[in-house]
């Protein structure tokens, strides 16, 4: 999924937080800045003035200005136009500190956003960092139901009429919470981390053959309902017309595996849909199974180890 953000939108989701304040460059809003921007060069999203390596959105502290104002005219004005020249997203100017004049001009001149702000340099470059590395971060959208299972993250999978709604809804009547119904979106916030999220429009909502859909939040309170959750496992479920039959050592250690998700292998649990199966059960087995091998206990393992220990007492 392309992700993308103009000045103009982090200006808007910013604002508040930060005090910004748009000083010139108006025109500018709707420059944009996309994910993999920055990938084939060394800058980062956000930071303090960098003229060998510019930033994206450059942070002008009471130390850069101090700089500028200690060069001559015509270096001033070379560092100003290097500075214009790379196209950042935006300038900032920290401490509310006043905003040197040719620099406003430059600004308002080739249209790059100028804003002002009370933060101190610090306080921007953490709180602009965290929001860009979020919004542009790698994410995907998959089919399933997302749900919070014993704490952890887990994304029932399936094909069109296998089940997924109607096992979502059992483990919400014992007691766990739902985060997305059909397309949860996944962001990759951190090298090891997926975060799951609902999509406005499917935010509360699950909808379940021959019901329609259902207001979890408003039927099953507050309680019910997850705003997010990283994904940690997940769970599968197949047809019995396309469950090959298990081989001895599958009988043993289950049909797990993974399934690559962004740049992330995420463990994956496969359940067969038979009648009389308590799927809610196995579920919450399988999640409780995964706990343990996180832990580093593997119940299949110790079975071979004990069994080949045996084996080895009994022989001559």
């Amino acid at each position: 999924m392309n992700t993308r953000i103009t000045a103009r939108e982090l200006f808007e989701q910013q604002k508040d937080k930060l005090g910004l304040r748009w000083v010139a460059g108006q025109e500018g809003g709707k420059r944009e800045l996309e994910a993999g921007h920055t990938q084939s060069r060394r800058p980062s999203l956000c930071g303090y003035l960098n003229i060998i390596y510019p930033n994206k959105v450059q942070i002008l502290g009471t130390e850069e200005l101090g700089w500028l104002d200690s060069l001559d005219s015509r270096q001033r004005w070379e560092t100003i136009q290097k500075m214009i020249h790379m196209r950042p997203l935006a300038l900032v100017v920290s401490k509310n500190q006043p905003v040197p004049e040719d620099l406003r001009e430059a600004a308002e001149e080739t249209q790059t956003p100028l804003w002002s702000s009370p933060k101190r340099g610090h306080e921007l470059l953490n709180h602009l960092s965290y929001h860009l590395a979020r919004t542009l971060a790698p994410r995907v959208t998959l089919h399933g139901v997302f749900m919070e299972i014993y704490s952890i993250g887990v994304l029932i999978t399936g094909e069109a009429g296998s089940g997924k709604s109607e096992l979502a809804l059992e483990l919400l009547t014992r007691g766990h919470r739902l985060v997305a119904d059909d397309a949860p979106e996944f962001t990759q916030i951190a090298p090891d981390v997926l975060d799951g999220t609902c999509p406005e429009l499917l935010q509360d909502l699950l909808e379940v053959r021959g019901l329609g859909v259902l207001n979890v939040r408003d039927m099953l309170g507050d309680t019910a309902v997850k705003r997010n959750k990283y994904l940690r496992l997940i769970v599968h479920l197949t047809r019995p017309m396309s469950e090959p039959a298990a081989h001895g050592y599958e009988r043993l250690t289950g049909d797990s595996g993974t399934r690559h998700v962004l740049d992330l292998d995420v463990p994956l649990i496969t359940l067969p849909v038979m009648p009389g199966r308590n799927l809610a059960v196995l579920t919450e087995v399988a999640t409780r199974l995964h706990i343990l091998r996180t832990k580093g206990i593997d119940p299949a393992a110790m079975f071979i180890a004990r069994h080949s220990s045996m084996l080895e007492r009994s022989s001559p």
